[in-house]
């Protein structure tokens, strides 16, 4: 195993998904409010452009599915306003780390394994554009270019908990299941990597877990017991 593989929301970055939904969902009808968008339309074909990302079957990349439902809903001229959208994931969206929670062990786990040789991909789920995964990063101190792979809405064609997904960060890479850990806190997104053959951990800081899955044979703790974990880990160099 030579490859680690990190999820963020609720994993490198601490939240409770629902609050931050919430206030991200605010944060963005706030700033489309002078543009004349209904605040509740708005945020419905948000999540039906999520939903069409989720679904997707990777004949479009994610972000080509987003905005053509995106626009379906809210009309056409959503599109010449797509680089205000951009924007706001840039400068806006940072109120949403109100949202959220501080967690200084995030850069050190990150660069442990680097440390001693391994492979780093941030596996977040790819239903953000670029400007937003990079903002989030920052909120504990990291950034894409601390990793080999970031998965975004702009590079991907599959969401978790598609296990092609996985696949798809695999073929990048150009490494095997059994080659990667992968770290999340999400009992079906994160865990169908072990579909593949993949290791994976569940960070329980964060748990999300709102069915109720049977995760008694996952290997789980807190994100100091992960850091344990990632201190015994052999170095790669040696």
């Amino acid at each position: 195993m030579d490859t680690i593989l990190f999820d963020l929301d609720g994993t490198l970055l601490p939240m409770d998904m629902d609050t931050f939904t919430k206030g991200y969902f605010g944060t963005l009808a706030k700033k489309c409010a002078p543009m004349g968008f209904d605040p509740d339309a708005l945020v419905k074909a948000v999540w039906a452009g999520t939903k069409a990302m989720v679904e997707n079957d990777g004949a479009k990349t994610n972000e080509e599915r987003f905005w053509e439902v995106f626009a379906a809903l809210m009309g056409d001229r959503v599109l010449s306003l797509k680089e205000e959208f951009e924007s706001f994931y840039s400068h806006e969206f940072h109120e949403a780390k109100a949202y959220t929670g501080e967690n200084p062990l995030a850069k050190e786990a990150v660069e442990i394994v680097k440390e001693k040789g391994y492979q780093v991909v941030l596996a977040t789920n790819p239903i953000f554009p670029a400007s937003g995964t990079r903002s989030r990063l920052s909120w504990i101190g990291l950034s894409p270019e601390d990793f080999s792979l970031v998965t975004t809405y702009e590079n991907s064609v599959h969401c978790k908990p598609n296990p092609n997904y996985y696949l798809d960060i695999l073929h990048q890479i150009g490494k095997k299941p059994e080659d990667c850990l992968m770290i999340g806190n999400d009992a079906v997104e994160d865990v169908c990597a072990q579909k593949l053959g993949m290791e994976v951990f569940l960070v329980t800081d964060s748990l999300y877990n709102p069915h109720q899955v049977d995760i008694s044979k996952v290997k789980q703790g807190t994100f100091r017991d992960l850091m344990e974990n990632l201190r015994q880990l052999p170095d790669l160099r040696k």
